[in-house]
């Protein structure tokens, strides 16, 4: 199961579409997944409704906040510039922070996140986020891994086999498929970007923090504005890091001219 290029290169946009049909999904199903979730479990007039929704939503804090960590975390290592490239990076292989631990730290950190988001959607819309999101990123570390493969070879073939790959559990039967509690493999002594892997992250930590402030107050409004705020900082950070990339190569290219011209003088 590997995605197309076409997949990969847009898969920010494909992330954003099914977001979108997930929370349209409203229009068919009304009941949102917390409100049907503590109508199952304590009852729809119980005076512990609200202190049950107030779980559940801190609940789904926790999860978006746990995938932003992990998120950042590997974005330290692997680079916020990588991460948000449309192109596929395989020329080098990080195996530093969760890397030791888990091959894909930000698809499983990203699957995680959605179990949090999707409490935010009606049941349908729940259903829709975590299975289409789950099933593209699966193909998208299908496709990552075929190209590391590829490029890697033995080095990587190594690491497939000491270093789990995607998915957790606590009585692991096969334990190359799980993330481990321990590093499987010796760390390269690569230095982590704090910094620009929190700024790449900032959409995850404002989704995490605008739950959380609604399990608080129950309003919309207030959600809305940090999700908004935290969107707007991620696009301009998005937006700073196509700049860089334009003058690298706005650089490489004036280095080439020269080159050329210094090569054709006698």
């Amino acid at each position: 199961m590997r995605a197309t290029a076409f997949e990969f290169r847009h898969r920010a946009l494909l992330i954003g579409i099914i977001y979108w049909l997930a929370f349209s999904a409203y229009a068919i199903d009304h009941t949102n997944s917390v409100q049907a979730m503590v109508i199952w479990t304590v009852g729809s007039s119980s005076p512990h409704r609200l202190l049950a929704a107030r779980g559940l939503l801190g609940l789904a804090t926790l999860f978006v906040a746990f995938g932003a960590l992990v998120r950042t975390w590997g974005a330290a290592y692997l680079r916020a510039s990588v991460v948000h490239d449309a192109k596929l990076h395989s020329a080098v292989l990080v195996a530093d922070g969760p890397y030791r631990h888990v091959r894909h730290p930000l698809y499983f950190a990203s699957i995680v996140s959605t179990l949090g988001t999707g409490l935010m959607a009606s049941r349908l819309g729940f259903v829709i986020m975590v299975g289409a999101l789950t099933l593209l990123y699966l193909r998208l570390v299908g496709r990552e891994e075929a190209q590391l493969h590829e490029q890697q070879g033995e080095a990587y073939r190594e690491f497939r086999r000491r270093v789990p790959r995607l998915w957790p559990s606590l009585t692991p039967r096969v334990p190359r498929l799980w993330p481990s509690l321990t590093p499987r493999v010796p760390g390269t002594g690569a230095k982590p970007q704090w910094g620009q892997a929190f700024r790449g992250e900032l959409f995850m930590w404002g989704f995490a923090l605008a739950i959380g402030a609604f399990a608080v107050t129950f309003k919309f409004t207030v959600m809305a504005v940090i999700l908004s705020l935290a969107f707007l900082a991620f696009l301009a950070f998005l937006a700073f890091l196509a700049f860089l990339a334009f003058l690298q190569q706005q650089i490489v290219h004036n280095r080439r001219r020269r080159m050329a011209r210094q090569a054709q003088t006698p």
